[in-house]
């Protein structure tokens, strides 16, 4: 059954929507992730273990930061390549689509929307083809979902900044090079900036005794009386905005790559249920097996066309906050709930190793939690209809 060729599910033909260069991009992807990760991931989640390796062969593949401009080293595509990119690694696993999120829109991202062109000409290029790591810091051990009331802060000391505070679950923090952090400066203000690994009080140790995303280094972000130097600072956003406007372009990503989750559990379903036999015929001519096959097959394709024109919307510069959370919420938890479902359809093989479907539930459990609760995402569309916070 592993030998089974991978087919896509597209029931409404909506590959018809996306461009031959889409087409191109999304199969490079595919089949990178068919040939590196997927023969090797089940290995590295079980022993709790990020693949280093494949850094490097990411960056060869262009998903990491492929919609910033070719001059900084990226490919200098459209949002909707990028998510493609994101769906086709999130097919291999949550972990390794996490940390292309990270580096393209939670560090690659801001460094170009808001940095120096010497900050851009710096750190870009080496991003771009994985020879440096970044990270990004804003959850705080007491400021999750609230990250406006961050207690992490710096000190303008006229030829540097000092830096203190903490982040918690970060991801790529242990193996980053460079951090994006976020902190308050005097006068409250939130400020960004690219602090580097082996600064003296810098440090970030890995959290261990994770059930989900074990492919995938999480960690903390810890800073002690750390000397910033004054160009280190991004010089081009002040305030909250910053932070959010990168979350939005991960969760744009998220919302892609989520369905990548749900695809591939969709076809181990259906190749299982053509190829297991039970009171002799295939499972697949029980109804109960088809209505769950129906119903994970509906729910992917409503979440592609919800994609589709979330991308189409992005690349015109139309796409709003409120439009990209309800994409988020509404695909990972999709995906999360076909995981689940296409698992109970193997029976006891599907708690195995042998298929997908369980690290891909475990890993979405994570998905559904950062980059905005499933919850604070359902009340980010009830403020935009009502015009009322109701999580304040």
């Amino acid at each position: 059954m592993g030998n089974t060729k991978y087919t896509a599910p597209d029931h409404y033909q909506v590959d018809e929507l996306f461009s031959e260069e889409h087409k191109i991009i999304r199969s490079a992807i595919r089949e990178w992730v068919d040939r590196s990760v997927k023969p090797i991931i089940e290995d590295y989640a079980n022993r709790a273990e990020f693949p280093m390796h494949l850094v490097k062969e990411m960056g060869e593949i262009g998903a990491f930061g492929p919609y910033i401009p070719e001059q900084y080293g990226g490919a200098g595509l459209d949002h909707t390549a990028y998510g493609l990119i994101m769906q086709e690694l999130e097919r291999g696993d949550s972990g390794i689509r996490s940390m292309a999120s990270v580096q393209s829109s939670l560090v690659m991202y801001p460094i170009f929307t808001f940095g120096s062109e010497d900050q851009r000409k710096k750190y870009l290029p080496l991003l771009a083809t994985g020879e440096m790591i970044g990270c990004f810091g804003l959850t705080e051990p007491n400021h999750g979902s609230d990250p406006g009331g961050m207690e992490s802060h710096v000190k303008d000391l006229g030829d540097h900044y000092l830096l203190n505070g903490a982040k918690l679950w970060i991801t790529n923090s242990s193996i980053a090079d460079i951090a994006i952090v976020w902190a308050k400066d005097e006068q409250g203000i939130i400020r960004g900036m690219i602090v580097e690994k082996g600064w003296k009080g810098f440090t970030a140790p890995e959290t261990h005794g994770k059930w989900s995303l074990r492919a995938s280094v999480t960690g903390e972000l810890v800073f002690d009386d750390v000397i910033v130097p004054k160009e280190n600072m991004l010089p081009n956003i002040q305030g909250l905005k910053g932070p959010m406007m990168c979350l939005n372009s991960a969760r744009f990503g998220i919302a892609w790559g989520a369905i990548g989750a749900a695809m591939d559990c969709y076809d181990a379903a259906l190749h299982y249920s053509l190829e297991r036999h039970q009171f002799g015929k295939p499972i697949a001519s029980f109804q109960l097996q088809q209505k769950k096959l129906a119903e994970a097959l509906t729910e992917i394709t409503k979440a592609q066309l919800l994609t589709w024109r979330l991308g189409t919307l992005r690349d015109a510069g139309k796409a709003t906050a409120a439009q990209i959370s309800m994409a988020k919420r509404n695909n990972v938890f999709m995906a999360l709930t076909v995981a689940r479902e296409t698992r109970q359809m193997l029976g006891a093989m599907g708690i195995t190793g042998d298929f997908p479907m369980m690290r891909h539930m475990m890993n979405l459990e994570s998905v559904i939690t950062y980059e905005g609760t499933h919850d604070v995402h359902l009340l980010i569309t009830g403020n935009d209809i009502t015009g009322i916070q109701a999580f304040k």
